[in-house]
């Protein structure tokens, strides 16, 4: 029976330090010689320091800016320690009222806009961490942005469609512009 033991002692020895330290030492290591960027969060720096990441979403509701999808997270918006989605219904009156308080908002700050919403700026996704919007949604938005900064909707346009990427080796996903992104680009426009 002691023999059995000692085996089993052993061979949980083992596989801890195979699969617990060796191998994610290793998928570390791997990780950071050829993705650096990515295995270090895919951070975003301003003036050398880091403001965000290019995966996890961050509030805007200035006018002079994108607004990106809504955040269902908790206690803040795009909290990325607290992934997760709303879990409420279609039918769930709570988030129709969340529904028509993020149209109603979209609505105050570009009250000339008539076109419909998209539903990405108004809808959470499941993971309350999207850092990226549809094309549809910033051209919603391309007219208020240019109105606030005294830019031409050309310029705001241009704009958009250098910061938009296409579908993942082409039929991956959908047409998606990173918000961070374009919001950071937008603020180094100059009015012509």
């Amino acid at each position: 029976m002691s023999r059995l033991i000692r085996n089993a002692v052993s061979m949980l020895l083992l596989m801890t330090l195979i699969t617990g330290i060796a191998y994610p030492l290793v998928v570390t290591g791997v990780a950071q010689v050829l993705f650096p960027h990515q295995a270090n969060g895919s951070l975003v720096e301003k003036n050398g320091k880091p403001i965000g990441s290019e995966l996890i979403g961050q509030s805007f509701d200035d006018p002079r800016y994108f607004w990106g999808r809504p955040s269902a997270t908790a206690p803040q918006p795009y909290n990325g320690t607290a992934s997760n989605g709303s879990n409420l219904g279609p039918s769930n009156p709570s988030l129709r009222d969340q529904v028509q308080q993020r149209i109603d908002a979209l609505r105050k700050a570009d009250p000339d806009n008539t076109a419909p919403v998209p539903a990405d700026l108004v809808m959470a996704s499941g993971s309350g961490l999207d850092p990226q919007i549809s094309p549809a949604a910033a051209q919603y938005q391309m007219a208020r942005v240019a109105r606030v900064r005294h830019l031409s909707v050309a310029q705001v346009q241009d704009l958009v469609a250098r910061f938009t990427q296409a579908r993942q080796l082409g039929f991956l996903g959908e047409p998606r512009v990173n918000v961070l992104a374009l919001n950071l680009a937008l603020d180094t426009v100059q009015n012509k």
